[in-house]
């Protein structure tokens, strides 16, 4: 059963994030995409809202578009509003995710949050996945209380030495735990950039790839507002690391365990929205990794 917003925010970060919203504002200078990004796309795949607080990304047979934070950052909290694509976006993904390089390297660290597109009338899928040193197979994927194309919903993530959480509209999804083992899959290492891009994953994205990308419907867009990060911002050389606040509340004790409210909303996911789960896909890990023994709840 769904549950009113309202009624599932987490009592630490209404009282933490909002009090320190002015200092998040500050975290990215400005909202103005050049102050911030660099595209990566033909001009014609990127547009702005005649005021530039919006952007638009679009996939066309010819070209997909993406854009990366100038900064690098090393823990902290980073948030943005998106509006998915609409109508049959079967093939299509918009990903927006945190990487240690600016390319798909073989030794990156990856956070990801990946939504996958649908035939029209069928719900989007959101997947997440991390990755440490090049190696990933962390996935989970979640169905949404919401359609994503309506509206802007939030989206984000809280990365610290202790967890890392995935975060829609301040309702945690995914908990992330770090094992302090010496060999642990806990990225926690590597300052990271944050990206965001809408490409062609038909040979997969949808129903394992049976559905293909139907060009007639291009194109197809994405669109971003409210670019939020307030964390340690990567100075070289190592390991210099500034924070953008003088309190680092996202690395403050109250933000390296799940609040009771949040332990009730985490609860609610699972019960209701939680689609695949690698740490009970035993079939693919007959030996489960070892994050998938640490609890959640601590």
């Amino acid at each position: 059963m769904v549950r009113r917003a309202c009624s599932i925010f987490n009592l630490f970060f209404i009282t933490i994030l909002f009090a320190v919203f002015g200092k998040l504002s500050k975290a990215a200078d400005s909202n103005s995409f050049e102050d911030n990004f660099s595209k990566s796309c033909p001009d014609n795949n990127f547009k702005t809202s005649d005021d530039g607080s919006t952007w638009y990304l679009s996939l066309d047979k010819q070209a997909g578009c993406g854009f990366i934070t100038k900064q690098r950052y090393r823990f902290g909290w980073f948030s943005m509003k998106l509006k998915l694509v609409g109508g049959d976006s079967a093939g299509v993904v918009t990903a927006y995710y945190m990487c240690t390089e600016n390319a798909a390297g073989p030794e990156r660290d990856e956070l990801d949050f990946e939504f996958l597109g649908n035939k029209s009338g069928q719900p989007y899928l959101l997947q997440t996945n991390v990755y440490k040193n090049g190696t990933g197979g962390r996935e989970m994927r979640h169905s949404l209380w919401f359609d994503p194309t309506e509206d802007f919903h939030s989206y984000s993530i809280l990365w610290n030495n202790h967890q890392i959480l995935f975060f829609v509209d301040r309702v945690p999804i995914r908990v992330y735990k770090n094992a302090n083992y010496t060999n642990n899959f806990f990225p926690n290492e590597k300052p990271m950039y944050l990206f965001s891009s809408i490409w062609n994953a038909d040979d997969w994205a949808t129903r394992g790839g049976l559905e293909k990308t139907d060009w007639e419907k291009a194109p197809f867009v994405s669109s971003y507002k409210d670019f939020t990060a307030d964390g340690c911002q990567w100075e070289d050389p190592f390991p210099a690391c500034v924070s953008t606040t003088t309190d680092n509340w996202w690395d403050q004790y109250n933000a390296w365990h799940l609040s009771e409210d949040n332990k009730k909303d985490y609860a609610w996911v699972q019960r209701n929205l939680v689609i695949y789960d690698y740490c009970k896909d035993t079939e693919r890990y007959p030996t489960l990794p070892e994050e998938c023994w640490l609890s959640p709840w601590d």
